[in-house]
């Protein structure tokens, strides 16, 4: 399988398991195992180059289990076989915004014009808050 048009990982690293899904589907819920969970052993996979690796290590890290599993599940669809695709398509989309390289953010000042609409917008404010006071009798 080719993941996000950079790795391919051969079938045999990935483990698709199938299971009884909910959901509509009338008798065809209760007779057929449509739900698929796909896992993959990132930690221990040998197909993907060593940077990859420790940039989806680092970015996956809260969705691998302990093992270093990536699993994934649809159950979406109601056959076995659409589900399958789309188990495959989160898992493309999952490993392809994690190896995207995000640019960096440079730090710029607000503009003179930007700070004055602000103070602005916020005397304006003041003034809408200050005449909704109720009135104080002059002591």
């Amino acid at each position: 399988m080719l993941l996000a048009g950079k790795i391919f990982v051969p079938d045999s690293e990935l483990e698709w398991s199938f299971a009884h899904s909910g959901g509509p589907g009338g008798q065809n819920v209760n007779k057929v195992c449509t739900a698929v969970r796909l896992s993959w052993n990132l930690r221990n996979s040998t197909s993907i180059p060593e940077p990859f690796r420790e940039r989806l290590l680092a970015r996956l890290g809260g969705r691998l289990s302990a093992a270093g599993e990536l699993v994934v599940t649809a159950r979406e669809e109601r056959s076995q076989y659409l589900n399958r695709r789309a188990a495959a398509a989160k898992l493309s989309a999952l490993v392809a915004e994690a190896l995207t390289v995000r640019k960096m953010r440079r730090a710029t000042k607000p503009t003179k014009a930007s700070i004055a609409r602000r103070l602005e917008s916020k005397e304006r404010r003041s003034a809408v808050k200050t005449l909704r006071r109720p009135v104080q009798p002059d002591d």
